[in-house]
């Protein structure tokens, strides 16, 4: 991707942010890092106010000069090098929803008429393209959540479903109490626990095993994540049933339509699906 991306004309440095499981951090890397072994990744926060994190937050492209961008990003335009004349930030998305984005750092003024916003998103098309069929070939050792890192001064806790839809209940328990516990407000508990019952549900369905239940809550924002070990199926909303009346098929459509972002990785063993609940 860094490659593709540092051959469009006129660009002198590549960013690259990735949703990895949701919340507050983005997984980042640079084409001026040392990558020539390995992919030199830093964790980023989601929420710092720059282009980048804009996009893949919102999934909403921004471009523009320096000077046009110095109004809403002062503190990000101030650290830029003086060769930078203007950026095109592109979310990337997979699946119906954004895996990540990338920024483009120009060394001459850029028209960012429609041809050339269309092409950067047919890049972006292409490289989340890309990405999906990387992640459905990657097999990973072990993908359990259980050891999962918690951010600093964050909330997490782990539950595992059985293979069984009698199991759904104890999970939508288990989170309900979960976050009672920790102060969540009603209303994010009630959508918090609906998305999740649809997302167990289908991972029972959809799979012979059981699945696994992770909840973090790091400065107040929600993320949840469920992991099966089995599914072939792709998350997405062109994968869901447009009958509203359809007893299963509309999960991944009420988990679009309550949670702030949701996403998904489907890799060689199984599917990970997370979703995330934030302040207004």
């Amino acid at each position: 991707m860094l490659a593709q991306l540092g051959q469009v004309s006129a660009v002198h440095r590549v960013g690259l942010a990735l949703a990895e499981g949701g919340g507050r951090r983005l997984l980042f890397s640079a084409s001026d890092r040392d990558n020539e072994r390995s992919v030199d990744w830093c964790e980023v926060d989601a929420y710092e106010d720059v282009p980048l994190n804009h996009s893949v937050r919102t999934g909403e492209a921004v471009a523009g000069s320096m000077d046009d961008l110095a109004a809403r990003y002062p503190a990000f335009t101030g650290r830029q090098s003086p060769k930078t004349r203007a950026l095109a930030s592109i979310p990337i998305f997979a699946a119906g929803h954004v895996q990540g984005g990338y920024a483009l750092f120009y060394d001459t003024p850029q028209r960012f008429d429609g041809p050339q916003l269309t092409e950067l998103d047919a890049l972006a098309g292409r490289l989340g393209a890309d990405l999906r069929r990387v992640q459905r070939a990657t097999t990973h050792a072990s993908r359990s959540l259980e050891g999962a890192p918690v951010p600093h001064g964050g909330l997490a806790a782990t539950y595992s479903v059985a293979a069984d839809p009698r199991a759904v209940a104890p999970a939508r328990h288990f989170l309900r109490s979960t976050l009672w516990a920790w102060g969540v407000d009603q209303d994010t508990v009630d959508n918090a626990v609906l998305c999740l019952s649809e997302l167990v549900t289908n991972a029972i369905i959809h799979t012979d095993a059981g699945c696994e239940v992770r909840v973090v809550l790091d400065r107040g924002v929600l993320t949840t994540t469920v992991r099966d070990e089995g599914s072939s199926v792709v998350a997405g909303l062109s994968n869901v049933t447009v009958d509203p009346l359809a007893v299963h098929g509309r999960g991944l459509q009420l988990v679009d339509a309550l949670s702030t972002r949701w996403g998904s990785e489907l890799d060689a063993v199984g599917m990970t699906v997370w979703f995330m609940l934030e302040p207004a």
